[in-house]
This record gives structure tokens, C-alpha cells and sequence, in this order.
């Protein structure tokens, strides 16, 4: 396990922890760490040891306070463009990372921040959560992906409200409106989060990889172009050994001993 700058990184139970350790900068996210991310999920994407993914933010205040101002003041049209397309690449790997990432959002998740908790799997949050795209209010737009993803989750009137009033949300309401799946105390956040990650290793690692590739590959497509892309994905894991193990291991009354294949 590589040793880096602004990440802290463990390993345990198949769970890759990966905490942002930027406190100074409530974990803003500069070209460096986004640079470490980029390579820590290189990483998991290749290591059969890794089973899942949580990710934090260091301390009890910030999950990731959003991009790195001081960096985003010196650009120039093109190498906003550049910054932008840089940053959506990392978000768009851990989108569809074939693992299951839980963002666990200890804090404010704003900008950028709340851009990569989007790009995640899943997000609980802590009570002390607070989200948001305040870009606005910067004379900026969101450029991680945050105009599509938040679209897309909770809804075109939801999101232009968001985008467009720069305002934030606490973790209650931002449970309501479905921007995160799941609300605990703060000090629980990280157990709760490797309890649904267990939860998940329970099932067949496959399947669960053809769930995250057919729910990413299909949801920018059509109906019919989508079912098919389900259809394919389906006829893979009905000639699995995993759905073979599944099956039997049901019908015999046993847990199965699924391989993930």
C-alpha cells in the first residue's frame, strides 16, 4: 500500500478506506489529491483483495469542502476546460469502478465535494452534513459533473433549485430529496458504512458488478437500448458458476460459496 500526500489509505476485512487529509483546507480537493485518488482507485479497480470502498474526509468538520480555489483563479478558458475534463475523468473511474463505493460524508460536501460524493456508489452521511453547489456565488458553474449527476438524482426543478441559489442542504433534508441514501450519527458513520459493505460482500462479487454495469451503462440510454444492455448482463450471470453456486446453495437450504465467477 503506497504511502500519499493527502490521502490516508487502509485495508482490512476487503474494505479500502481511503480518508482525504487536507483538514487545513477543510480537504479541498487540489490537482494533487486529485491526482492520488486517480491512483488509489487505479488501485482497487485491479486488486482482488479489495471487496469495496469508503470514503471520508479527515476530521469531524469536512468531507471535501470543494475544488481548490486558489488553483481555479489562475485559469484561463482552455485550461478551465482542461481542470474540468481532468477532474470528471477521476469521477467518472470510481463511478464505474465495478466495486461498490460508499461515500461516507462526515461534513460539508460542497462543490467539487459533493460533486465526488455523487460519483460514488452510494452516500451516508453524517448528521453534521452539510451539501451542496455553490458555484454560483463564485461566478462559476460545477464542472466535476455536478449539472448532470445531481439532475439525476434527485430531479431537473430539485437540482436547478440547488444549482442555481448556490444554497446548501443539511443531511435531513438532503436524505428527503434522495441526494444521500442514509443518515447515522456522526460517530457511527464508518461503522455503518463497513456494515453495508459486508452486507454486500455477502452476495455474489459478480452479480453485484453486473448490477453497478448495467444500473451505469444503461441510465443515459433510452428504454429499449437500456433493457437490452440489462438482457446481456442478465444472460452473464445466468452462466455464471456464481448463479450456479447461488442456486443450489438455495434449493440444498445452505449459504452459498460464491467465487465470483
Amino acid at each position: 500500500m503506497k504511502n500519499y500526500e493527502n490521502l490516508n489509505v487502509s485495508l482490512s476485512e476487503g474494505i479500502l478506506l481511503i480518508e482525504i487529509n487536507r483538514p487545513k483546507a477543510l480537504n479541498a480537493l487540489n490537482r494533487k489529491t486529485l491526482e492520488e485518488l486517480d491512483d488509489v482507485f487505479n488501485f482497487a479497480r485491479g486488486s482482488d483483495e479489495v471487496m469495496g470502498v469508503i470514503l471520508t474526509g479527515a476530521g469531524d468538520k469536512s468531507f471535501v469542502a470543494g475544488a481548490d480555489i486558489t488553483e481555479i483563479k489562475k485559469l484561463n478558458t482552455y485550461e478551465g476546460i482542461e481542470f474540468a475534463k481532468f477532474g470528471q475523468g477521476i469521477f467518472r473511474k470510481i463511478e464505474t469502478l465495478g466495486k461498490v463505493v460508499v461515500a461516507a460524508i462526515n461534513g460539508f460536501a460542497l462543490g467539487g465535494g459533493c460533486e465526488l460524493a455523487m460519483s460514488c456508489s452510494v452516500r451516508f452521511a453524517s448528521e453534521n452534513a452539510k451539501l451542496g453547489q455553490p458555484e454560483v456565488k463564485l461566478g462559476l458553474i460545477p464542472g466535476y459533473g455536478g449539472t448532470q449527476r445531481l439532475v439525476r438524482l434527485i430531479g431537473k426543478g430539485r437540482a436547478l433549485k440547488l444549482l442555481l441559489t448556490g444554497d446548501m442542504v443539511d443531511a435531513k433534508e438532503a436524505f428527503e430529496v434522495g441526494l444521500v441514501d442514509a443518515v447515522f450519527p456522526h460517530e457511527n458513520l464508518i461503522e455503518e458504512s463497513k456494515k453495508f459493505l459486508k452486507r454486500v460482500f455477502k452476495n455474489s462479487p459478480l452479480a453485484c458488478k453486473l448490477v453497478l454495469d448495467a444500473v451505469n451503462g444503461g441510465e443515459e440510454l433510452e428504454l429499449d437500448a437500456a433493457l437490452q444492455v440489462e438482457a446481456n448482463l442478465f444472460g452473464i450471470s445466468a452462466g455464471s458458476q456464481d448463479a450456479k453456486e447461488g442456486i443450489t446453495a438455495f434449493l440444498e437450504k445452505r449459504s452459498p460459496n460464491f467465487s465470483g465467477k
